[in-house]
């Protein structure tokens, strides 16, 4: 059986910011990646914007590696299929077993699938080899149905409709983006969709599907050539199923310190991760946003490390990230710093929603506190949001 180290499993963005991290939290042994692709970690986000439309060809999309992983090693297209972490091992789909010192759990999500068969072609969005299949059908006039309005579906729904796509978008919720930005955001974000030529069918369910597209739960029909499934994600967590008492009901659960059951030598980052942030509580919560993966893992290196070491952990003080995101769609810019999902109600900071050019705040409270801001717009969106930042990483302020 080998040994290898620092076991780092997944290898997109949290593996390699965990590598990263950890070599820069001073460990000098060796650190091994084990990914299911065979691609070295590259970006997602371009997937439903650039590299769809054509303007990004997938190469450009690997991410830069710093100098100090030069010595990692990459274990491309060998998923791990099964861990113990008493016994500290690891078995991959080919058979083989790996002893570890160290466990780094960074296997993010996958898609969630609709549980209906047939229907035209079928898409998803999460890697290079989905984006590559969506584009090829994604000519002038193609009728493409969206199934799902959170981040995928909305970009994608941009996406196709400016290279020429007549695009329909069907969702459960009452507005897109729904619960990342509530109701009167997201009521905006639909109308500068409409304005452009997008169809929005909300508060329906796709109940089947036919060979011309699909039939919701009030009868209506859709006409599509192609489906793009955008119903949400399920963390890859099946691999750590044989070790008892792990809590795997959404991610992994961890501790204040991204520690695996309490362990002191197996951590876990990004999307996979699910722990209690003290900024809003003690619930613990998976953030699938892309700031988590490298901040999760610049704290859980210095656990982890600290944890094979027996020196000095990362202090008191636990793990409290200030969740962010972007997303792009019509050449607009949806941009959140904090937990608005976590708001009992909104308010208007800036702008007029009625307008179809302006700029729009929002600021997210929870009673008095504000725990959140999103802006859509330009670049004066972008750093009217920014201007919170700061506030919103120390104390909430009352509303004024």
């Amino acid at each position: 059986m080998a040994a290898v180290g620092i076991a780092v499993v997944g290898a997109s963005l949290g593996g390699l910011r965990a590598a990263e991290q950890l070599r820069a939290a001073g460990w000098r042994g060796a650190i091994t990646v084990f990914g299911d692709e065979r691609h070295l970690p590259y970006n997602r986000p371009p997937l439903s914007k650039d590299v769809l439309a054509g303007h990004l060809p997938a190469r450009g999309t690997e991410l830069r590696r710093r100098p100090s992983v030069e010595d990692v090693e990459w274990r491309l297209g060998a998923a791990v299929i099964a861990a113990d972490l008493t016994a500290r091992t690891l078995t991959l789909a080919d058979g083989s077993a790996h002893m570890y010192e160290g466990l780094v759990a960074a296997t993010g999500v996958r898609p969630r699938r609709l549980p209906i068969p047939g229907g035209p072609p079928r898409h998803v969005v999460r890697t290079l080899e989905d984006s590559v299949a969506l584009a090829a059908g994604l000519a002038a006039g193609t009728r493409v149905l969206t199934i799902g309005s959170g981040f995928i579906g909305c970009e994608v729904a941009a996406t196709a409709r400016t290279a020429g796509c007549e695009v329909t978008v069907v969702a459960p919720e009452a507005e897109p983006m729904l619960l990342a930005v509530g109701a009167d955001l997201g009521r905006a974000l639909r109308r500068r969709h409409e304005a452009r030529g997008v169809r929005f069918l909300m508060g329906r369910l796709a109940a089947g599907l036919t060979a011309d597209g699909a039939v919701l739960d009030d009868g209506t029909e859709v006409g599509a050539d192609l489906v793009v499934e955008a119903v949400g994600s399920l963390p890859n967590t099946e691999w750590l199923a044989a070790t008892a008492g792990l809590d795997l009901t959404d991610g992994v659960l961890c501790d204040a310190h991204l520690r695996i059951g309490g362990l002191p030598h197996a951590v876990a980052v990004g999307d996979v991760a699910r722990f209690p942030n003290p900024r809003y509580g003690p619930v613990p919560r998976r953030v699938e946003h892309w700031s988590i993966p490298g901040d999760s893992a610049r704290h859980a290196a210095r656990t982890l490390v600290a944890g094979l070491t027996g020196t000095e952990g990362p202090g008191a003080e636990p793990f409290a990230p200030l969740p962010s995101f972007w997303s792009d769609q019509f050449g607009m810019r949806l941009q959140s710093f904090g937990q608005p999902a976590l708001a009992d109600r909104c308010r208007l900071l800036e702008g007029d929603p009625e307008s179809p050019d302006d700029d729009l705040l929002y600021g997210y409270y929870q009673g008095t506190r504000l725990i959140g801001v999103a802006a859509l717009g330009g670049p004066g969106a972008v750093l009217a949001a920014g201007r919170h930042r700061a506030e919103l990483l120390t104390t909430p302020q009352p509303v004024p």
